[in-house]
């Protein structure tokens, strides 16, 4: 690896972790009116929320890691698409733990670390296992944000609105690994990842 990709790689870091996302596409649900909510309903909803966007840099640094060992172009550029559309979420993610009064997580530095070394990991196993490891975290974040939209209160359409868009961009992150040739993850390498998935969710959703 160049210097200039270090200093790209660590700046891209520190803007992901501490700086505001840049906003590109509109905020899902933003026409929408604010919710009128308990103060229980808006801290459940400011925690859950929390964890998606603690995801969500995970997300940055998982695709960081693998562009970085990935060896065909094509596939560092369907990465790099991919990631753009990762940013977006993180910066609605943001934008809507805000609004309901919420903070980032602390974890945020470390969960980008581990999400680095994954990514870099599954990269230098090969392409079709890289592309394998991004199918099954795309998988599984899908049925993690069914699971958030299950328990989310029925009258925050606006945040919903916008887990809804994510779910949909997710599945098609996952369509895209797997015309590309994705590789079948043994089921013990699946069942590592949702153990790592609960411990960062469980942390990030409190501290």
């Amino acid at each position: 690896m160049s210097a200039d990709q270090l200093i790209i790689g660590f700046d891209r870091a520190l803007r992901t972790v501490f700086a505001t996302a840049p906003l590109s596409r509109p905020l899902p649900g933003a026409a929408l009116p604010e919710a009128e909510l308990s103060d229980a309903e808006r801290q459940a909803a400011a925690a859950l929320m929390r964890v998606n966007h603690c995801g969500e840099v995970s997300a940055q640094a998982l695709y960081q890691g693998q562009a970085l060992t990935c060896r065909q172009p094509v596939l560092r550029q369907a990465l790099a698409q991919a990631a753009h559309e990762e940013l977006e979420h993180l910066a609605w993610t943001e934008r809507r733990l805000a609004e309901l009064g919420g903070h980032k997580s602390l974890l945020n530095p470390v969960c980008y670390l581990g999400a680095l070394s994954l990514g870099a990991l599954s990269g230098a196993a090969g392409d079709d296992w890289n592309l394998g490891f991004l199918a099954e975290t795309e998988r599984q974040v899908e049925a993690h944000l069914d699971g958030h939209l299950a328990a989310w209160p029925v009258a925050d359409q606006r945040s919903r609105a916008i887990l809804e868009q994510m779910k949909q961009d997710e599945i098609g992150h996952a369509r895209m690994a797997v015309r590309l040739g994705a590789r079948e993850l043994p089921a013990p390498v699946k069942g590592a990842m949702r153990l790592f998935a609960r411990l960062v969710t469980g942390g990030a959703r409190y501290v």
